[in-house]
């Protein structure tokens, strides 16, 4: 019997590129991105980015940072992050996942006003799905600007996909990359997990990206939609 072992690729690492020229701007980020780009003239002292996981919050959060030269915090009991937020303008990330300290919070949030200061939170849900039990936190989350950035649609998958590839010297064909699209999840984190594996595979067995690599991958990874 003749066995076919699949060859060790060497790791490069691929570091996701955040930086401003890096993002593509569809129709579902124009908002956020203008918020990104007007600070520090900001509607109010706190901005939440809200949207589903892969939908580029994480990028406009690094845009952010490296703008603005913010601190990342997690308001939890007996933190310093008030303090931080008295000296800087300050990030918290995936505020609904990683939980909060009512009163921390708060106590960042006033900070950040009366100190002319910024905060950012990124988070999946709304503020107003968050387990919140202070009064004076809720009301302060009520005066936030929320931005709500939407599912990417197929032509920012498309154009994710392609920069995603070309990042690592590789190029497929329209038909292909609208295959892929066409069943993959709609997550900017799912084209990610697509193309590592592309690339993986394919160095792996010394063969090109062809449907039916895809078609592996995606059943693995990306998740095909059911279609009727």
């Amino acid at each position: 019997m003749v066995r076919k072992f699949e060859q060790l690729p060497l790791v490069f690492q691929h570091e996701p590129q955040t930086g401003r020229d890096d993002l593509l701007v569809s129709e579902r980020l124009k908002a956020a991105v203008s918020m990104i780009d007007s600070w520090p003239r900001w509607p109010s002292p706190v901005v939440i980015l809200a949207g589903p996981v892969g939908s580029g919050k994480s990028h406009l959060a690094a845009i952010w940072r490296e703008t603005s030269g913010a601190v990342a915090i997690h308001p939890t009991a007996g933190s310093d992050a008030a303090d931080v937020a008295a000296k800087s303008p300050v990030l918290f990330e995936d505020a609904d996942r990683r939980g909060f300290d009512d009163r921390a919070l708060f106590h960042v949030i006033n900070s950040v006003r009366e100190n002319g200061s910024s905060l950012l939170i990124t988070s999946r849900l709304w503020p107003m799905s968050w387990p919140v039990e202070l009064a004076d936190l809720r009301s302060r989350l009520k005066a936030a600007t929320v931005v709500e950035i939407g599912e990417p649609d197929d032509e920012l998958l498309a154009q994710v996909l392609v920069k995603l590839l070309s990042d690592r010297q590789l190029a497929l064909d329209d038909r292909l990359i609208g295959y892929i699209v066409a069943r993959m999840e709609r997550s900017l984190e799912s084209a990610q997990a697509i193309v590592e594996r592309l690339d993986h595979l394919a160095l792996a067995r010394g063969t090109r990206i062809n449907r039916a690599l895809a078609s592996e991958v995606l059943n693995t990874v990306g998740t095909a939609r059911e279609f009727d």
